[in-house]
């Protein structure tokens, strides 16, 4: 039986407090998935939870849909959007109806700095007094023309918290001139019941390597294309996604004549995902840095750590931070190590079930939802204290 892990560092219920009331504006939690950090926050007594999100939001190549799992316990406002899928551009133009109907205690905002939809529900915030925070993943020191640096600017001298999803983003942040408390949460964790390992392993006549995320450039699956090329023995590659290089790496398939041995495969709903990483004998990320990205965190790793399958990340941004000792790591780019780790894995059934463990086990102490909502909830409560304390002023 799997020990429980407490949630170090969060702050107690506060006993007879009226409850604290949070707007939280998130185009993240469209994912049915993620929906379960929301009910782990309404979870807590002390805390009357709102959230607005879009219908849709729309990428390069798809449009992702609200999925409606987990809405117990919260308020779940679907607000359209303004110049949706513009990254920098959108916002919420019917926010302020909620912002002055519902007059909340602390305004979360699931949004980068230098984003209009932060600017605009922060000084909304401000209008009514409500304590801010914003959420960032940039771990990349950029600058920004106007009018988005200006905006990054008032927003970096008004909010009152930040959280990060990484230890770099802090670092660029402080930078960058913000001096307020910040601290490094992941945006969401997993639900260790959903992604939970199969409890009926198969035997496999193939050893199944898995990739799921975009098929853009600085994801490197064309590198581990080429690392596969390398191993010796029954493999397939499952390739799960979508985006502009689907047609390239499909030929590079092709060139190493491999039609038969990767398999490219079709986004599926993030309920569906534990289905698809339990198939699996190693899910692999390997992101490469460019210029203006690099990997800020790396969800499919701890998903399938959830689900008790051995991960293989590059060394880029985030990934060594996520995976730790729980998964094997090799040089950005480098195709050799990639192969050799691929291979360890096939030829020593024993380090796959050590990773296994050790990789299920690091997601129970640190990305639960569960941990996740409560270290965030913490952050509520001394937000409120704020307020208290300016009330008796």
């Amino acid at each position: 039986m799997e020990a429980a892990h407490k949630e170090d560092g969060c702050l107690p219920t506060p006993k007879n407090a009226p409850a604290l009331r949070v707007l939280m504006i998130s185009k993240a939690c469209l994912v049915g998935a993620y929906q379960r950090k929301l009910e782990a926050i309404a979870a807590h007594d002390d805390i009357e939870l709102t959230v607005v999100v879009p219908p849709t939001w729309k990428e390069p190549g798809r449009t992702l849909h609200l999925e409606q799992a987990h809405t117990v316990g919260y308020t779940l406002i679907v607000e359209p959007l303004r110049f949706n899928g513009n990254f920098h551009l959108h916002y919420y133009p019917g926010l302020k109806r909620h912002v002055f109907a519902l007059r909340p205690d602390v305004v979360h905002i699931d949004e980068e700095p230098y984003n209009l939809a932060t600017y605009h529900a922060l000084r909304l915030a401000r209008r009514i007094e409500a304590k801010s925070l914003f959420f960032t993943w940039q771990n990349i020191y950029r600058r920004y023309p106007p009018p988005f640096a200006q905006m990054e600017r008032w927003v970096l001298r008004h909010a009152d918290y930040g959280i990060a999803g990484n230890e770099e983003a802090i670092a660029v942040w402080r930078r960058k001139g913000y001096s307020g408390p910040m601290e490094v949460i992941p945006q969401f964790g997993v639900d260790p019941q959903l992604f939970s390992p199969d409890p009926a392993p198969r035997e496999r006549q193939h050893f199944v390597i898995g990739y799921a995320g975009r098929l853009v450039p600085e994801k490197g699956v064309d590198l581990l294309i080429r690392a596969v090329v390398k191993l010796p023995g029954r493999w397939i590659l499952r390739i799960l996604g979508e985006g502009p290089q689907r047609e390239a790496l499909q030929m590079l398939a092709g060139v190493y004549d491999l039609s038969g041995s990767v398999i490219f495969e079709q986004p599926i709903p993030s309920t569906e995902m534990p289905r698809f990483y339990r198939d699996l004998d190693v899910l692999v990320l390997p992101s490469r840095t460019q210029r203006n990205w690099k990997e800020q965190f790396g969800r499919v790793l701890v998903e399938a750590m959830a689900c008790g399958v051995p991960v293989v990340g590059a060394r880029s941004g985030a990934i060594p931070e996520v995976i730790g000792n729980a998964g094997l790591l090799f040089p950005e780019g480098d195709a050799d190590a990639l192969a050799a780790c691929l291979l360890a894995l096939m030829q020593r059934p024993r380090l796959r079930q050590q990773l296994a463990e050790d990789g299920r086990a690091r997601v129970l102490e640190r990305f639960t939802q569960t941990r996740v909502a409560a270290q965030t909830v913490t952050i509520y409560r001394k937000l409120a204290s704020r307020l208290s304390t300016n009330a008796d002023t």
